[in-house]
């Protein structure tokens, strides 16, 4: 695994926030990292270019959505989702765990799991072994093991038997990898049951990944419960490597998050807020289809230097957005995309100067009052 390795810089004194560097065979990420979302190997409307100039440094793909429609076939005859995307930073896919586990009429068992193509309407079967190898026909920097995503609520017997489920997965996964440029990360799965999650990433520590995730978060569990979870499990995972938070995207649960030691994150959130005109400022959101807004013309946020915020006016937007302009999706989705990537610089910025508990405070305060006052 030479061409990928961890470097923890700095650790914050009054919280287990962390400040590192993650080198990849498409360049290095600065963490804690956001990684914006491009489901089909594309952001909603933003071009790859302008992905770029938000701060962007990774980029997270569907591999389920993939191997559905291009195909891993067509994408790895392109030169890879690199290539075939234009962008030319690292790439992390997901196994396609999640995905399928949400589906409907998926049929579960101890060697995979068949689903419905939403698409052909034929039966498909994704086992570890599969997963693999479509992630490593994609090509991606950082591949994902295959896991059972656990529902919430769930009682404790099928929490137990899915976790043993995603320990024997995620052997086989390690197994079947082959490619030494890519970086396989493991999840720790479990549940909201501290002793399964516990169990979970011993097993997986033993095994040896290059990175490790914290999956079956974001599903309904409130925030209460996901920072219990991520405060008890970030510790069982080693200091020299990566830690993803799968899922979990709202400013308050990434620095919530942060402070509890995790460095890597994505979600759908941002690019889809932004299409439904709620776009995110240091003062809580605002939703600029609001007649309010109508002869307003400040920017999104007067401190923002995005490209949005230093050309037009939340007037311009709300006009954009009640007239259904495709722009409109466009220029919300640029500043939201680049909210939360200076949001991460400021909370590198933050933990390199050893003030990161400040930060928060000072960060959330501000916030939540704009969150209060916007209800």
């Amino acid at each position: 695994m030479s061409q990928f390795r961890f470097t923890l810089r700095q650790k914050d004194p009054s919280s287990s926030a962390r400040r590192g560097v993650l080198e990849t065979p498409h360049g290095r990420i600065e963490t804690p990292i956001f990684m914006p979302v491009g489901t089909h190997a594309a952001m909603k409307a933003m071009t790859p270019r302008q992905v770029e100039e938000t701060g962007a440094q990774i980029l997270l793909c569907n591999t389920y959505h993939l191997h559905l429609r291009p195909g891993e076939a067509l994408v790895e005859k392109a030169g890879g989702l690199h290539r075939f995307m234009g962008w030319n930073g690292p790439i992390l896919t997901d196994s396609g765990g999640f995905q399928v586990f949400s589906l409907p009429n998926k049929r579960i068992t101890e060697e995979g799991a068949f689903f419905r193509h939403e698409i052909t309407g034929e039966e498909v079967f994704l086992d570890p072994a599969k997963a693999m190898a479509i992630q490593e026909h994609l090509g991606a920097d950082i591949i994902m093991a295959f896991d059972e995503c656990i529902p919430y609520p769930c009682d404790r017997s099928y929490a137990d038997r899915s976790t043993r489920k995603t320990l024997r997965w995620a052997k086989e996964c390690k197994q079947a990898h082959t490619r030494p440029d890519q970086a396989l990360f493991a999840i720790v799965q479990g549940s909201v049951f501290d002793d399964l999650r516990a169990m979970c990433a011993r097993e997986l520590v033993d095994m040896d990944f290059p990175g490790y995730a914290i999956g079956g978060v974001s599903v309904g569990e409130g925030l209460e419960l996901l920072k219990k979870v991520v405060e008890f499990t970030a510790p069982h995972l080693p200091q020299n490597k990566p830690r993803y938070l799968m899922g979990v995207g709202l400013p308050e649960d990434i620095l919530e998050s942060v402070e509890r030691g995790m460095d890597m994150f994505d979600c759908v959130i941002p690019t889809r807020y932004a299409r439904s005109a709620t776009l995110f400022t240091n003062r809580g959101r605002i939703r600029l289809t609001s007649r309010k807004y109508r002869r307003d013309f400040y920017p999104i946020d007067p401190n923002c230097t995005c490209y949005t915020c230093t050309n037009f006016s939340r007037a311009y937007l709300h006009h954009l957005f009640v007239s259904n302009e495709v722009l409109s999706a466009i220029l919300a989705s640029i500043h939201n995309v680049h909210f939360y990537l200076n949001l991460m610089s400021e909370v590198r910025l933050a933990i390199e100067e050893g003030r990161f508990s400040a930060y928060k405070r000072d960060f959330l305060g501000a916030y939540r009052e704009g969150e209060k006052n916007r209800k």
